[in-house]
């Protein structure tokens, strides 16, 4: 997929603005700085096929700014591989006029100067071979990998259209300046599965010799790209941003004292998983020597969450965001001090080692047989005295049945003193 696409979809998502407030392009259009941030951000790009969306690839995204410049730098990692592609662009930072482009992947990669000539070199991996990059460029403007974050600093409002002139490298091509033009711009909803509904400008922009589609979802606040379309050549591509500045929490994280927790102790945490299936009629209570034990089998996975203040809040919000279909997942160093151990035999015991005084939340899920009984209706039968009608009865009939269900478990222990060996059974009734 051409750079424009790649690499040119992903500029608007940063956390620290720069100072200055209003500028314009040697081209003759405005754009607000307040609009361009400094920062970090990440995209995932997916593509769709028979209407289901398949993540392939990730992007990291940098965006620095001194007094002269404007400079971005970007990783693309592919999913499920080691392969990689970095760019950066430099750009100036009062016109944004295009300074410095490089980029790079296993297949090739090149360097470019701009100015009235771009100059530069493009290696081909494969074939080993250098050429040489002259091209003689009339009139303004932007590196194609600027223009989107350009895009949401321009002055955008209902009925807004506007065209640019971008610069594209493509190896083997005469012309590398293409134009693609703000066709429309109206108003939106993003929907975020973290941050709820957001107002937005959609922008559409049609890139002219390609006929490639693209719609930006801009919020009207803050002008970060939530979501891109694309429409290319028969192929539909969408971005979403992932929001890795999202934080529901209020309790902060500290790794260093959590993963001591679970590593520098010699306390002990020791059981079994089992379930009992219940055919008393009451629920959560099992006939004892009637309703045998089932383990958890062998491999059987079992979690041990340090009940922090931080872990216990996480609990919280998921199970309060159950009910609106949301959930909250574990950053990266959460999840890092977080221990699990397997069942090692055919009772369903298991061990942790290792243990500091303190709370722990225990967690497990294994499937078991329940045992049901379920009653039938297999006809009826009048009743009648002397003649007269006295009324039906049904004529039933029970038989019994094996289901597969999973036992979920959950259970807090408490670890009081250093050295302390605790037993727990980790069991369900149904």
């Amino acid at each position: 997929m051409k750079q424009l696409l790649l690499f040119g979809l992903l500029t608007l998502q940063f956390s620290g603005f720069i100072q200055a407030q209003t500028g314009s392009l040697t081209g003759g259009e405005a754009f607000d700085k307040k609009w361009i941030r400094t920062g970090q951000s990440e995209m995932a790009y997916y593509v769709v096929r028979n209407g289901e969306m398949l993540e392939i690839c990730s992007f990291s995204i940098t965006v620095q700014s001194t007094a002269k410049t404007l400079n971005l730098y970007t990783s693309l990692q592919f999913l499920n591989s080691d392969e990689r592609w970095i760019d950066t662009s430099i750009s100036e930072a009062t016109t944004l006029n295009p300074v410095y482009r490089s980029s790079y992947n296993k297949d090739r990669s090149y360097s470019l100067k701009y100015g009235k000539t771009v100059t530069g070199y493009y290696n081909d991996h494969k074939t080993r071979k250098r050429t040489p990059v002259h091209e003689s460029v009339n009139g303004f403007y932007v590196d194609s990998y600027l223009y989107p974050y350009l895009l949401g600093a321009l002055p955008l409002e209902l009925g807004y259209r506007t065209s640019l002139n971008i610069y594209d490298y493509m190896h083997g091509r005469s012309s590398n300046i293409k134009q693609v033009k703000v066709q429309e711009v109206k108003s939106g909803i993003y929907k975020s599965p973290h941050t709820d509904d957001h107002k937005v400008w959609v922008v559409s922009v049609l890139e002219e010799g390609t006929g490639d589609k693209y719609q930006y979802y801009i919020d009207k606040e803050s002008r970060r790209i939530w979501k891109i379309e694309v429409d290319a050549k028969g192929q539909r591509i969408v971005l979403i941003d992932k929001e890795p500045d999202y934080n529901p929490f209020t309790t902060k994280f500290n790794k260093a004292a959590t993963l001591k927790l679970i590593t520098e102790g010699n306390g002990v945490i020791s059981g079994q998983a089992f379930a009992r299936d219940n055919q008393a009629g009451i629920k959560g209570i099992a006939v004892l020597n009637v309703n045998k034990k089932q383990y958890a089998r062998e491999g059987t996975a079992i979690v041990l969450i340090p009940y922090t203040d931080y872990f216990k809040e996480w609990v919280e919000l998921n199970d309060a965001g159950r009910k609106k279909g949301k959930s909250y997942p574990l950053h990266k160093e959460a999840t890092e001090c977080i221990k699990m151990t397997t069942v090692y035999d055919d009772e369903g015991h298991f061990e942790f080692v290792n243990l500091m005084p303190g709370k722990y939340l225990l967690y497990t899920e294994f499937g078991y047989i329940h045992k049901a009984t379920r009653t039938e209706v297999i006809g009826y039968t009048d009743t009648y005295i002397n003649g007269a009608y006295q009324g039906t009865s049904e004529n039933t009939t029970s038989y019994s049945y094996n289901a597969n269900v999973s036992a979920i478990v959950k259970k807090i222990v408490s670890i009081d003193k250093p050295g302390e060996k605790v037993s727990v059974k980790l069991k369900k009734t149904l």
